[in-house]
């Protein structure tokens, strides 16, 4: 297995070259372009890794997968989806148009900013304090790694920066679809983004997810199997931007993207895949990363259709 991670590996770094870092969250203009590492974790939990597979970087939208489930967890599905729709949206991520011209002004999804944010509000506590705590907690054990946080000087750019999120928000609690505070919920949200991880912790909360909840290591159920097909049904329609149909066509796995560059993948009853390439296409997905993990599905065979 390392011997085909590294050949395709050494074989897609090229990609590396042709996409740029995230700058418009000025903290992230400081990841290494040519940075590549993947790490695969099968569900007897073996462990493969490959390239910069432990080098740190913030979650970014690939929290939106676990937040999703923590607010099915916390709520009614019933109720957190009269927030939030299911759909793709087919715009970028960070569009703000469909809150205005759709007919309900729900967010389409949870996977798009909007939804997020949503979803982010509907996490239990009763303070802030608490809410955080528990979505650490719950990130934590996901993972398996106690010693993920948040990296704060991420979270300060994501704050200072983060204007077209407020808007959204306020538009989203104006119609009646934040409840609460909406500084609160933005508060919440930029730290989730913000949490610091790696391409193991990534390859772990994927096989997490493809074992439906059940943590392989110790047996333990961490989500219900039905909260886990949904958050994988998210990520294969909507989990790469508006690139998630060409991803499906052309990988066939559940993954979800963010412009920190990781890229979390979940072969159901399989694998978990942690990908990182922090060069990104101009819709916010690694361009290497997607390389690596197409290469993958066609000669592992992957490609759950």
């Amino acid at each position: 297995m390392e011997k085909i991670i590294q050949e395709v590996l050494d074989s897609n770094r090229k990609y590396t070259n042709y996409g740029q870092v995230a700058s418009y969250i000025p903290e992230l203009k400081k990841a290494k372009r040519d940075d590549l590492g993947i790490c695969i974790i099968d569900k007897d939990n073996n462990v493969y890794k490959a390239g910069n597979c432990d080098t740190k970087f913030t979650i970014q939208s690939v929290s939106k997968t676990i937040v999703l489930a923590m607010a099915l967890m916390d709520n009614e599905w019933q109720y957190v989806f009269s927030k939030v729709g299911m759909e793709p949206s087919g715009d970028p991520f960070n569009s703000i148009m469909k809150l205005e011209t759709n007919d309900t002004k729900k967010p389409c999804n949870p996977m798009i900013n909007a939804g997020a944010i949503v979803t982010t509000s509907l996490i239990k506590g009763s303070t802030l304090e608490e809410r955080e705590e528990r979505m650490l907690k719950f990130f934590r054990r996901m993972a398996r790694n106690e010693n993920i946080g948040i990296n704060y000087d991420v979270y300060k750019s994501e704050k200072m920066t983060g204007d077209r999120n407020r808007a959204m928000a306020y538009l989203l609690k104006n119609d009646g679809f934040i409840d609460g505070d909406v500084d609160e919920v933005l508060e919440l949200y930029f730290k989730q983004c913000s949490i610091e991880i790696d391409a193991v912790d990534l390859a772990r909360i994927g096989v997490n997810l493809a074992s439906y909840g059940v943590d392989i290591a110790n047996g333990e159920r961490i989500i219900s199997e039905s909260v886990s097909r949904m958050v994988k049904t998210f990520m294969i329609t909507c989990g790469m931007y508006d690139a998630s149909g060409e991803f499906a066509i052309k990988v066939g796995i559940p993954a979800k993207s963010g412009v920190g560059g990781g890229i979390m993948a979940s072969v159901p009853n399989k694998m978990g895949i942690g990908v990182y390439g922090p060069a990104l296409d101009k819709k916010g997905n690694s361009i290497a990363g997607v390389k690596v993990l197409q290469d993958l599905s066609q000669r592992m065979n992957l490609n759950i259709f």
